[in-house]
Parts: structure tokens; C-alpha cells; sequence
């Protein structure tokens, strides 16, 4: 059943508009078109900007068509969508309240099977938070929080305990974070964020996948924390740069695969911290390009079940560190390109006939001096390094050892490989809301308008 906005509402609207008397809270009530729209209904208002907040406890369809505008007036979340097998799309969400506690959002979702794409929120603290949601789909929405400091602006999105939500295409400026909190079976798909604190960050949160998303000009890239079996494929992150930055990042996280990425211009590009945690379990690193960072890859100490093979290194001021013990020995490390390899190829078979050995010299003295990392990469510390090189006081320590270095980046295989996109779908048949509704068939239905 179409639904449209009674024509008188209309004609007042305009007239107010006309006259130039339209106040903040003297928009029209965005809320009685929804109460008036029966279950499974679609409702296509009139083009002009709306009263909110609004409650959805119905699944219906709510088409803005890019001409409708809801305004919160900064009271509570502009949309709280409190039902399965709703769609919400082509709105404009603005002006939610300030309430981190209420987590004032441009929709606060608490349901299941919904559809939130191609809106644009803004002004809105929060931009989507899903709590205890299912199967939902984010997909295709411009996001920006409010135009205060970073560290007390809202998340752009948020999954808390929701499971099998897929988060794809959404173009994200200037928020905080992205979260996953104690969510699994969730896919970050194609998203591009920029100008926020953490991209993406992941607690206590398994079985996810991170896909082919562009990373840019936030502070941290990817970290997982605590958060077993995510693959991190194809993703691209650039100038992580803050005093903490790091491209990708894992802290007592096991299981992992972290391949075909491109890490570059960040302070750290790959930061491991007592990873894998699980025993006997393994991180498998492999065919990224980690390149032009202070540090290709730090490890917080000597540790070890990490696999890093194909990988490219290159431009990076330090290649490894290793804090503590200055070890990473106890790693695989197997095929991978490092730009200052000293080595031959007389065979030509395109790996080096000599290993690859990274050894601790004394341009590492910024890493027990903190006050050093002020001169890291001048030429104070190259000094000092070329010396210790050439007469060194005492032995110095293996880092790490790369029995079959390649000599060109173009020789790893599979650093082509074309991006995977089976998780998006994976699953989708198995997924039924509780009831006599059919949610399914409403998502399918929705996507399809």
C-alpha cells in the first residue's frame, strides 16, 4: 500500500516556507506519517524537511527519495528503528541530541533484518548504532558526526553483541570511531572513512570480515583487541599517523589472516602485541605491501606464531622492531621483499641466493631512549649507525632471518590476487525472523525498491 503525505500538510508547509515563519520545532511531524502507515506499507512523503525524533515499531518502507529531510532539534536520536524488516532509505538524518549515555544517533537500531542505505546523516553524534541487532544491512550512507573535538564526538557505526550484519559502502568523514564490540559473523565491506581517530576497531569480537575498505587520514587503521579469527583482505590504509598510529594492530588476537592489504605513510604500519594469545594457534600475514612508515612492523616484545610470507617492505625508516627481547627469530618469515636487501640472484630464479638477515644496530636506540625517537631517521642516528656498522663494541643481535628473500616485489605470488567478495553473501538463505512475519522476504523486497 503507498501512502503519501496528506496534500493540505503539504500546502501548509509550503506556505510557512513561503512566508519565511518556519521555525525549529514547527516542522511537521515525521512521526504521524509513520504511525499512519500500516505494517508493510511504504511511505513516500512530500519533499521538505520533517519533525523528528521518531519511533519505528512497524516494518514498513520509508522512501525520502532525496527530498526529505528529518531534524532531531537536537533532542534524542532523529530515527530509533524498533522493529525487524524495515528500510530506511534516500533521508537526509540531522541534528540528534548530545547524549553519549543515550547514544543520540542517526538511527539507533534495536531489531533485526532491517535496511539502512543510501541516506546521508549528519550533525548527528552517534551516525547508526546497532544494539543486540541481526542481519541488518548498512549499506551506501554518507556519515559525519558533530563539529566538535574528536575525542567526544559519536562512533560513525557501532555494532554492540550483533551478530551477521553487513556494513558495506558508506562513506565516513570526520566521526570517531567505527566499532565491533562483542559482535561476530559481521562484514566491513568497501567503506571509505577519513579524518576520524579509529577506523575500525574490533573487542572481543570473532569470526568478522574487513574487505577492500579505504582507510585515510585517521589516527589508527585496523585494531583488533582480543578478537580471534578475522580476516583483514585487500584493505587499504594511509596516514595513520597519530602519536599512537598504526596501520594494522592486534593485541592477544589469534587466528587471524591479514592479506593483500596496502599499509602506507603510517607512523607504524603492522603493531603486534602478544599475538596470537591462544595457544598453539597461528597469524598468517601475508601479500601486503607495507611501505614508506616510521616502522614497517613493530612487535611490543619477543614473541612468536606469526607467519609472514610475500609480504613487501619498502621505504620504511626502520624495516622490524622488536621491544624487550629485540628478537622476532621465532616468526616465520618466508618469500618476503625488503628493499634493502645486500644480496645477489646468479641463478635468476628471482630469489635471493643469500638470506636476508635484519640485525639490531644502534639506529635502534630509540626504542630504549624515548626521548631519542625526536632524532629517529635523521642523521644524527645514520651516524651512528654506519659506525656501529663498521666497528661494532659488541655483537649484535639478529632480528630476524628470511631464508628466501625475493628480489622484486613483482615476484611474489599472488600479490595480483583479485579481491574475494564470497563473505557478503555467505549465509544469507539460512536467516528467518521469529513469527508469522517474513522478514526475508521484506528485505529482499525492500533492496529491490
Amino acid at each position: 500500500m503507498l501512502l503519501l503525505r496528506p496534500l493540505f500538510f503539504g500546502l501548509s508547509y509550503l506556505l510557512l516556507v513561503q512566508s519565511g515563519t518556519v521555525a525549529a520545532d514547527s516542522f511537521p511531524s515525521f512521526q504521524e506519517l509513520v504511525d499512519a502507515t500500516e505494517a508493510g506499507g511504504i511511505l513516500i512523503p512530500a519533499p521538505g524537511t520533517y519533525a523528528g525524533p521518531v519511533i519505528i515499531t512497524d516494518p514498513i518502507t520509508i522512501d525520502g527519495r532525496g527530498k526529505v529531510t528529518i531534524d532531531a532539534g537536537g533532542k534524542g536520536s532523529v530515527i530509533s528503528l524498533e522493529t525487524d524488516g524495515a528500510t530506511l532509505k534516500n533521508l537526509r538524518l540531522t541534528h540528534s541530541g548530545n547524549s553519549h549515555n543515550d547514544l543520540n544517533s542517526g538511527v539507533l537500531v534495536k531489531g533485526n533484518f532491517n535496511v539502512i542505505k543510501d541516506n546521508q546523516i549528519d550533525d548527528c553524534l552517534f551516525g547508526v548504532d546497532l544494539s543486540q541487532s541481526e542481519n541488518n544491512i548498512v549499506r551506501g550512507n554518507r556519515i559525519s558526526s558533530k563539529a566538535v573535538e574528536l575525542g567526544v564526538r559519536g562512533d560513525a557505526i557501532r555494532l554492540w553483541y550483533s551478530f551477521n550484519n553487513k556494513i558495506t559502502d558508506n562513506i565516513i568523514r570526520n566521526s570517531r570511531d567505527t566499532v565491533v564490540w562483542y559482535s561476530a559473523g559481521n562484514l566491513i565491506a568497501r567503506n571509505d572513512a577519513r579524518g576520524g581517530r579509529y577506523s575500525l576497531h574490533f573487542m572481543y569480537s570473532q569470526y568478522n570480515e574487513v574487505l577492500e575498505n579505504n582507510y585515510e587520514n585517521n589516527a589508527v587503521g585496523i585494531f583488533l583487541m582480543y578478537s580471534d579469527g578475522v580476516v583483514v583482505k585487500n584493505n587499504r590504509v594511509v596516514h595513520a599517523t597519530g602519536a599512537t598510529g598504526m596501520g594494522i594492530g592486534f593485541k592477544e588476537t589469534s587466528s587471524v589472516e591479514i592479506s593483500g592489504n596496502e599499509v602506507l605513510y603510517c607512523a607504524t604500519g603492522l603493531y603486534l602485541d602478544v599475538s596470537p594469545y591462544q595457544p598453539d594457534t597461528t597469524n598468517r600475514i601475508t601479500n601486503n605491501l607495507i611501505a614508506y612508515s616510521g616502522i614497517g612492523i613493530l612487535f611490543l616484545n619477543d614473541w612468536t606464531g606469526n607467519e609472514f610470507i610475500g609480504n613487501r617492505l619498502t621505504g620504511n625508516i626502520t624495516q622490524v622492531a622488536v621491544g624487550g627481547a629485540r628478537t622476532a627469530k621465532r616468526n616465520i618469515w618466508q618469500g618476503n621483499y625488503w628493499d634493502d636487501y645486500k644480496g645477489f640472484d646468479r641463478d635468476m630464479d628471482g630469489v635471493g641466493d643469500s638470506p636476508y638477515e635484519l640485525y639490531d644496530y644502534a639506529d635502534r636506540i630509540w626504542m630504549d631512549v624515548p626521548s631519542a625517537r625526536f632524532f629517529k631517521g635523521s642523521p644524527v642516528l645514520e651516524v651512528l649507525d654506519f659506525l656501529e656498522r663498521l666497528a661494532p663494541f659488541t655483537d649484535p643481535e639478529m632480528v630476524l632471518r628470511d631464508e628466501r628473500p625475493m628480489m622484486t616485489a613483482a615476484g611474489i605470488a599472488g600479490s595480483s590476487e583479485e579481491p574475494d567478495n564470497s563473505g557478503e553473501d555467505s549465509g544469507s538463505e539460512d536467516v528467518q525472523a521469529p513469527g508469522g512475519f517474513d522478514a526475508l522476504k521484506a528485505l529482499r523486497d525492500s533492496m529491490a525498491q
